[in-house]
């Protein structure tokens, strides 16, 4: 449980000593009673103990004040980011709303409180600190720049105070935080000191013997480290005064964590760490001089020392894309040991050091696009009077084309800006956005047309009978949703195809009608449908009436629907058989024998029920003049024998079937594993068996399918579908 707060006498004094001091260095932005309001609050909370001690046990207050002088002396803030920094603590316990803050100390104030306020909501939900993401997503939820810099003060003096503390387990999760976060976060920022002392702090407390051997090794190797340095320089000195060059000198010592990186990435010891320190000679010239003088002192440099070409930097010819310009080159100086030199003039010494930190983030800090010249003047305008009146107007826009979301269990996702619910659905799966009816964001359900925000956390909503739709390519915002949506069109476009042929053989049969395909591609092209999908797709969504589409083809059919055969087409008018291939007995009988040697007669086997030999058969008279030729069962058989019984010629099978005829077979049965299998294996092991075709469909556990088969006879046939009974989960084995 959480400790009371009351002052010690101690934490009295820091306090009084820190309110002075932060007085004097803010007093000219206060406005009128700011002070006495900021007093009087501060007793009556110290006076009520309204806030409690944190879970290290240290008092919010004194903290504050602490985090106060730091963003004041090491960042330049002043009025408005200390006002926020010693409201903070009421405002997160409940004693004070950001409402009165308004009121009592104007917008500014209140605007940095809220961001905080966000912030600490951000955490709550529990995502991974550690990820690019979400050092973005902070930068982006920000409602005002000092809402960073604030949080990274505060992150450095909780991060000195916790040294002793017995809570283990929190001092290494704020550590790692630290290190994760707010570290990368200064380095952006160009804050070095606050990123080296970050670095420096969490190296300490999670590697506290690896912190502590180089730092041992850094006191032993000072005095020597400090005498080889002033060897160093002392010769180059006296040459760049001989060339008249005016300039200053200056050692810079690798902080402990960077040397700690470095025995890491080398694995070496600490001795293996040749570049301990750097030299940095900083030219004073006039800006036209500035390339001449720099190569000048470079060339005094390479003449002393041996040069390694490998190791050179220049970022004078072409500075970086923040606006960096220097000379690195490493040199084999004094006693073998190689040295790093860096050369530069005044003016980029202060770009180098006032803007984003550019000589660190080559070693793993990558810019992104608008984010260089955006940090190089930040603290620029924090060390301006007209900097810090900018500050009060200034909004965060780093990240205005991107936001970054939450899934329930704390994942962070990166869209673009403008992305919806449907965008973020597709990101998950693809059944996911196939199903999506909308989202519970927040708590609150919104559509799929809801246009995410940085910061929301997303639960997907979904149903089983959603289908994706075409309208949906101009709600989503990201290629990959696209890309998927226009896949699963295509598939649901397929589906609807098979639905509607289907249907459509349905309607054909219940109207007892044969279903020839060559007519039915003329009548599609007939209607103007340039794609037979389409022709489909229409019948599936009703835009096109099945009773209109069987009226056109009746017409087709009966007037100029194409005919196809191995032999010439010849109207049935001009027919004559010739006797004497039939045989005696059957000399007296109008009878058509069906033989591949025909000569004169186009006919061809009805498609509708697919005669083969051994078929009871019958003749029908197309208007074109050629022959159908249908089985006696045939659906349609009774319709055409009614209506156009004048048209209706006996015919038989000559001799013994030496051709292969199509049919298709319907099988229906249990959906079990290696079913299918076992049926292709037993009309893959028959003789003179051919599958063409197999269409399986399963739904609730029982699946159905039409194979389609060349075979020789009726008898093959009937061998066949006994066979296929005979498989284990096999219902019903039907011919079409």
């Amino acid at each position: 449980m959480t400790e009371r707060l009351e002052f010690t006498i101690k934490e009295k004094e820091q306090a009084l000593t820190l309110y002075q001091h932060i007085r004097e260095q803010i007093a000219s932005t206060l406005l009128p009673y700011d002070e006495s309001r900021m007093r009087k609050y501060l007793l009556h909370t110290i006076e009520q103990c309204q806030v409690s001690r944190n879970i290290f046990g240290l008092n919010p207050i004194l903290l504050a004040f602490q985090t106060a002088q730091l963003i004041v002396d090491e960042i330049g803030l002043r009025r408005d980011g200390v006002l926020a920094v010693l409201l903070r603590p009421s405002i997160e316990q409940g004693f004070l709303s950001i409402e009165e803050v308004h009121q009592q100390y104007g917008e500014s104030v209140a605007r940095i409180l809220h961001g905080l306020q966000r912030i600490q909501e951000l955490y709550q939900k529990n995502p991974v600190v550690e990820t690019e993401n979400f050092r973005n997503l902070l930068l982006s939820f920000a409602e005002d720049m000092r809402v960073i810099l604030i949080m990274i003060a505060d992150r450095v003096n909780l991060m000195r105070q916790i040294r002793d503390t017995k809570q283990l387990d929190a001092k290494r999760e704020v550590s790692e935080e630290a290190a994760y976060l707010y570290a990368p976060l200064a380095h952006k920022l160009g804050l070095y000191k606050l990123k080296s002392e970050l670095e420096d702090l969490s190296l300490k407390y999670l590697e506290h013997e690896a912190y502590y051997h180089i730092k041992e090794k850094l006191s032993e190797t000072k005095k020597s480290r400090d005498a080889y340095i002033e060897q160093f320089i002392k010769p180059i000195s006296e040459r760049l005064i001989e060339a008249g060059l005016h300039f200053h000198v200056k050692g810079r010592t690798k902080s402990i964590h960077s040397i700690w990186q470095k025995m890491k990435k080398q694995k070496c010891p600490f001795e293996g760490v040749y570049d301990l320190f750097a030299i940095r000679i900083i030219i004073d010239t006039p800006i036209e001089k500035e390339k001449m003088h720099c190569w000048q002192a470079f060339a005094i440099v390479t003449s002393m020392y041996q040069p390694n070409p490998k190791r050179l930097r220049d970022w004078l010819s072409v500075p970086k894309s923040n606006g960096y310009e220097s000379l690195h080159i490493t040199v084999l100086g004094p006693e073998k040991k190689w040295v790093e030199v860096q050369i530069r003039t005044e003016r980029m010494d202060e770009i180098a050091e006032r803007g984003v930190a550019a000589h660190w983030r080559y070693k793993g800090v990558k810019s992104e696009s608008g984010l260089d010249e955006w940090l190089t003047n930040i603290r620029s305008m924090l060390e301006t009077s007209d900097g810090l009146d900018a500050m009060d107007q200034f909004k965060m826009d780093l990240y205005e084309d991107e936001v970054f979301v939450f899934t329930p269990k704390g994942d962070l996702f990166k869209f673009p800006k403008g992305a919806t619910v449907l965008d973020f659905a597709y990101h998950i799966h693809s059944k996911i956005g196939n199903a999506c009816v909308g989202a519970r964001i927040n708590n609150k359900v919104v559509t799929i047309r809801h246009q995410l925000q940085s910061g929301d956390q997303v639960e997907i909503m979904t149903s089983s009978s959603q289908k994706p739709r075409q309208e949906w390519m101009t709600i989503v915002k990201t290629s990959r949703a696209k890309s998927k949506i226009r896949l699963a069109l295509k598939e649901t476009q397929v589906k609807e195809s098979l639905f509607a042929k289907e249907m459509l053989e349905r309607k054909f049969k219940n109207k007892k009608l044969e279903l020839d395909e060559p007519t039915m591609q003329h009548l599609i092209k007939k209607m103007g449908f340039k794609e037979v999908s389409d022709f489909y797709r229409q019948i599936a969504s009703g835009e096109l009436d099945v009773n209109i589409v069987i009226d056109r083809y009746i017409e087709i059919q009966q007037g100029d629907g194409p005919t196809t055969g191995n032999n010439l087409a010849e109207t049935a008018a001009h027919f004559v058989l010739d006797e004497s291939r039939l045989p005696k007995e059957h000399i007296d009988e109008d009878v058509l024998v069906i033989d591949r040697n025909l000569k004169g007669v186009d006919y061809q086997l009805a498609r509708c029920c697919q005669p083969i030999y051994g078929d009871k058969v019958f003749g029908f008279v197309t208007v074109s003049g050629g022959i159908k030729i249908h089985r006696d069962d045939c659906p349609n058989a009774p319709e055409l024998k009614k209506r156009f019984g004048y048209r209706i010629v006996k015919a038989k099978w000559s001799g013994k079937g030496t051709s292969q005829y199509e049919i298709t077979l319907r099988v229906i049965g249990n959906d079990d594993i290696g079913i299918v299998n076992n049926l292709t294996s037993i009309i893959s092991r028959e003789e003179k068996l051919i599958l063409r075709s197999i269409n399986i469909d399963s739904h609730d556990g029982l699946f159905s399918g039409n194979l389609t088969i060349m075979l020789d006879d009726t008898n093959r046939m009937e061998s066949l579908i006994k066979k296929l009974r005979t498989v284990k989960g096999v219902k019903q084995v039907e011919r079409l």
